[in-house]
């Protein structure tokens, strides 16, 4: 059975998905745009962007009981491939050996002309 996992501490969907859906003990993230929960602001620069988007992943993964941790796999979605090494600086503050699996991809365009998203699958 799913369980849907949601937290006012980070962005609110705003569409047909769910912040997070746990099941059989993995937690599926959808990607999260660097959003500031509380302002509903665009953070500024790449840096900023990786680590909003980082954070709104950190306190889903807190509502859930779990931590940094138990990510096993993050896709991050850059708008332009020039933008990774400040995203990966600001990455791998987040994350302790071993890290978990990663793929980073460009994307044509992102929603609300972000920089980066991330997301993520964990497991308890």
């Amino acid at each position: 059975m799913k369980k849907v996992i949601a937290t006012d501490k980070a962005p609110g969907a705003i569409g047909s998905y769910s912040q997070a859906i746990e099941v059989n003990g993995m937690l599926f993230i959808s990607g999260q745009l660097p959003i500031d929960p509380v302002t509903g602001e665009l953070a500024q620069g790449a840096s900023e962007q990786a680590r909003q988007s980082l954070d709104n992943v950190k306190c889903i993964l807190e509502s859930a009981g779990l931590t940094m941790a138990h990510v096993v796999k993050t896709t991050v979605f850059l708008k332009d491939m020039s933008l990774f090494a400040d995203m990966n600086k600001v990455y791998e503050t987040y994350f302790e050996d071993p890290y978990p699996a990663r793929s980073a991809f460009a994307v044509k365009e992102l929603p609300k002309e972000a920089l980066i998203e991330i997301e993520c699958i964990a497991v308890r």
